[in-house]
């Protein structure tokens, strides 16, 4: 069971959110608010997987309260969705810790593909989100810096979600070790965090 949060100031849009998805049956919508305040609040009580927050709330920006709720709890996972394409809104948030970003005019199977994509651990954007986040990236794209054996082989592993120490026990090498190529990889493809560095690594056709 996914339990999901809603973050967002438009009632029109908490509604249809809740219209969407309250009959899944393997979401549990466990709770809203319109303000970046109250969902700070609401986790330090209640549990959450995943969060769709706006880019834009009336006492904080969703890219501040992103990276907020992302340092104090790792775990939960921030889909951004906004009426907003623009890349300072989209890279924003992912730099902030987002796995994600869909726009509000995405219809049902795109809204419940990114929640499931992004809780399984990986990256979801839609088409427009990832344009945006080419336009950012082009200056990388254009070059295919070299990659290390090792390095080879732990970036399909990044893409497809696993931690420090699964990609460890894969590789049988130290979690150390690992932490080390993912720094090395961040630099090389000149990303800010993990969902930046599989956009770039598809970018650079790094990724099939």
């Amino acid at each position: 069971m996914i339990r999901v949060y809603f973050v967002d100031d438009h009632p029109l849009v908490l509604e249809g959110l809740r219209s969407l998805l309250r009959y899944e049956t393997d979401i549990e919508l466990v709770g809203h608010t319109r303000t970046g305040r109250s969902c700070l609040s609401f986790l330090t009580q209640h549990p959450a997987d995943v969060i769709l927050m706006d880019t834009i709330l009336p006492d904080i920006s969703g890219i501040d309260l992103c990276a907020a709720v992302k340092a104090r709890y790792p775990g939960i996972i921030v889909l951004g969705l906004s009426f907003f394409k623009e890349k300072k809104y989209v890279c924003g948030m992912m730099d902030s810790g987002a796995s994600g970003y869909v726009l509000k005019n995405a219809d049902k199977e795109e809204l419940l593909r990114a929640i499931h994509t992004v809780h399984a651990g990986k990256t979801y954007l839609s088409f427009d989100a990832s344009e945006a986040i080419r336009e950012e990236t082009n200056g990388a794209a254009g070059r295919h810096p070299h990659l290390t054996r090792r390095e080879k082989e732990i970036l399909p592993l990044i893409a497809e979600g696993y931690t420090n120490p699964e990609i460890a026990e894969k590789l049988f090498i130290s979690a150390t070790t690992v932490d080390s190529h993912r720094k090395n990889l961040l630099a090389k493809l000149n990303a800010r965090n993990s969902a930046m560095l599989v956009k770039c690594a598809i970018d650079n056709k790094l990724l099939v």
